[in-house]
């Protein structure tokens, strides 16, 4: 081991692992395992936009290493190739192996061009004619018609021509760009289709079959699909941009033909084709991937959720309320006598809609602030703010921007609230907004309240069924003051100062972090008990590392929960030894921050929008509140119980930096997620 850290690209790929074991598990049901299989290729695909492609723009400046672990850019890359080879073979191995024939026994069948029968050619030819003829436009090349511009991850085709076109010349190459107007799965109508099943065929194998339709009068010897992934990272120069929307639209637009990073390709396309596709992208044969069916396996995803296969998918459960919504108040009722603690999804995200959708209509509300991150498209919870500032209340909606791939979403949503009358700051241009807080202000007896709600996760009502959050909803006063404290930071860009319930990065969070840390530290070396746990998404902060490492040489006991990346290295002697780090994998998200520490027995426990991240420690605006109600408490430290007994869904990171699966015979199964499920059911 040349490092104390695990290299950050490395870790990531093995969490793509991970991901994909789930399309590997014969427990999982056969359409979730194919959605699995569909998450991970979109898992490659932004890893090869945002992290390969910077690896590769670091070797072309010849930049020194980087990282906590120094490994030259070069020397990742040639890991991360040979890794991604593999994890792309067990991919469609497990397609063209496994899936493919599990889904036709499971009467959903992807049907090849040599399995078409007659009727079904007839339909298909067609179908070609009429739906996909007119919006294709193939091309040949010559220096009037060089090779067109590739769209990021688009589906095309290379083809082999013979002969002379209609004016006399030699034509040896076309190609053909598949509009995304077109669906990329096509079901068969019930009459071609297997007997009380569902036929799909791809859209790839109708432009294959057919393709010599559209070069008449040459002679095609072969067609072969490629994507290219494309670099698409954003980047902004804050000293430089002067209008955010405009700057971050141009942006937008270069991203979608950024420098090739990869290339994939039918595996049976000939060598001397595959290297004319490498030389006009500029790239080398380590960025070519060749596949054994089509080149995009998300397309899939479409047939994930077939109504009539219940059988085949995870058993459907209804979300729950907390106690204290099961009356007839409504919610500023409810607030005004207690907090409430919701756990998504097994808890509704209903709540905290009704939360805003009150506000937004309730006469006695002045005032409405929140943080919008990642939404959705047609969020009712940007309707309901939309509807807010029409009838005249106070609105002010601070918009992430450049929260990545939602960035065209999010300027759609600020220009429709602004348009509304609401005010619309965006997040600051290096210090991306990531805080999840809702403030609502209302007159009660001529007096003002702050009613609040905080999270973990984005305000997206479709995310909230499959990823795990809390929210928090409160009217504590001191709260209400903390959190207006930090919209008054984003908005008018002060330092929030004073706050007694909250903390906040840039600023404070992570020096209390590490000052918590080492108080455990100290604990351990006075001989009391100290422990830390902390569930998080990610972990490569350094200086958080190297603190948890004195705290476990100290005799801290330290059990982290980390899902993605983790570059710190447990269990290794004299480093890490009373360090354990696990990964929760399974039918939800696990996207809860939690931070706990012992405290010489005054326990202290944080729910967060902050991964233990440099960008998140220092360069995002992120939200961090306590949870001092005991039963609250209790609540949150059964769950971390829970998901460090778990034996199930749980992998353990070694000191190597690999991950292992636990498993457990029938009668001693502990699963943190089927056993939440479990409860709701019970209390139902």
């Amino acid at each position: 081991m040349d490092s104390n850290y695990i290299n950050r690209e490395l870790s990531l790929l093995e969490f793509h692992k991970r991901v994909l074991a789930q399309a590997f598990d014969p427990e999982v049901p056969l359409l979730e395992r194919l959605r699995f299989l569909c998450i991970s290729c979109t898992n490659l695909d932004e890893f090869f936009e945002i992290r390969v492609a910077g690896l590769k723009q670091r070797m072309e400046i010849g930049a020194p290493a980087q990282g906590l672990e120094k490994i030259p850019a070069q020397a990742v890359f040639d890991k991360v190739h040979v890794e991604v080879a593999d994890l792309i073979r067990r991919q469609y191995e497990l397609l063209n192996n496994v899936m493919f024939p599990e889904l036709t026994k499971a009467g959903v069948h992807f049907v090849q061009s040599e399995e078409w029968n007659d009727e079904q050619k007839a339909w298909l030819s067609e179908y070609f004619d009429e739906q996909v003829v007119p919006v294709l436009t193939p091309l040949t090349f010559d220096p009037s018609r060089p090779f067109p511009r590739i769209l990021n991850k688009s589906l095309n085709f290379i083809v082999r021509l013979h002969g002379r076109d209609a004016f006399g010349r030699r034509r040896h190459r076309g190609m053909v760009q598949a509009p995304r107007s077109l669906p990329r799965i096509i079901e068969l109508p019930e009459h071609l289709s297997e007997p009380n099943g569902h036929s799909y065929v791809f859209l790839s194998t109708i432009i294959r079959v057919h393709v010599d339709r559209l070069f008449p009068g040459l002679e095609v010897d072969g067609c072969y699909q490629f994507r290219v992934t494309r670099n698409s990272d954003l980047y902004i120069d804050d000293e430089e941009v002067s209008d955010l929307v405009r700057a971050l639209e141009g942006q937008l637009e270069a991203s979608r033909y950024g420098a090739a990073v990869r290339i994939e390709i039918g595996h049976e396309c000939p060598e001397d084709l595959q290297e004319f596709l490498l030389d006009h992208f500029s790239l080398q044969e380590c960025d070519m991937y060749l596949v054994e069916g089509p080149v995009n396996l998300n397309r899939m995803s479409t047939v994930c959720g077939i109504g009539d296969r219940p059988e085949l998918l995870y058993e459907p459960f209804t979300q729950g309320l907390p106690d204290e919504l099961l009356t007839d108040e409504d919610i500023f009722e409810v607030l005004s006598k207690k907090n409430v603690l919701l756990h998504h999804p097994y808890q509704s995200f209903a709540p905290v809609i009704e939360f805003i959708a009150l506000a937004a209509v309730d006469p006695d509300v002045l005032a409405i602030k929140q943080t919008l991150y990642r939404t959705g498209a047609d969020s009712p919870i940007v309707d309901h703010l939309v509807t807010a500032a029409r009838s005249g209340k106070e609105v002010t909606v601070v918009i992430e921007l450049m929260a990545r791939f939602d960035e065209a979403e999010n300027i759609a949503l600020a220009n429709r609230l602004q348009e509304a009358g609401a005010h619309v700051v965006y997040g600051l241009v290096g210090f991306k907004t990531h805080a999840k807080m809702v403030l609502v202000v209302r007159r009660e007896d001529d007096k003002l309240v702050r009613y609040v709600h905080l999270g973990t996760g984005n305000y997206h009502h479709a995310t909230t069924s499959v990823y795990t959050d809390y929210g928090y909803l409160s009217s504590s006063s001191r709260l209400g003051e903390d959190v207006h404290k930090l919209f008054l930071q984003l908005t008018s860009l002060t330092e929030a100062v004073g706050m007694t319930r909250m903390l906040a990065s840039p600023f404070s969070l992570f020096d209390a972090l590490i000052d918590k840390i080492r108080r455990e530290t100290e604990n351990a070396e006075a001989g009391k008990d100290a422990r830390v746990i902390a569930k998080v998404n990610s972990l490569n902060e350094p200086q958080l590392i190297d603190a948890l490492y004195e705290a476990s040489q100290a005799g801290v006991k330290v059990d982290l929960i980390v899902r993605g990346i983790c570059t710190l290295r447990p269990g290794v002697k004299g480093l890490s030894e009373n360090i354990h780090v696990r990964s929760i994998v399974g039918r939800f998200l696990e996207h809860s921050r939690v931070y706990y520490f012992l405290n010489d027995g005054d326990e202290e426990f944080y729910c967060s929008s902050a991964d233990w991240m440099e960008r998140n420690m220092f360069r995002r605006n992120e939200s961090c509140f306590e949870i001092r109600q005991k039963a609250m408490k209790e609540q949150i430290r059964q769950h971390l119980e829970l998901f460090l007994a778990d034996n199930c869904q749980a992998w353990v990171l070694a000191g190597d930096g690999s991950y292992e699966r636990l498993t457990a015979r029938k009668e001693e199964r502990v699963s943190a997620q089927e056993t939440f499920l479990e409860h709701l059911a019970a209390q139902s």
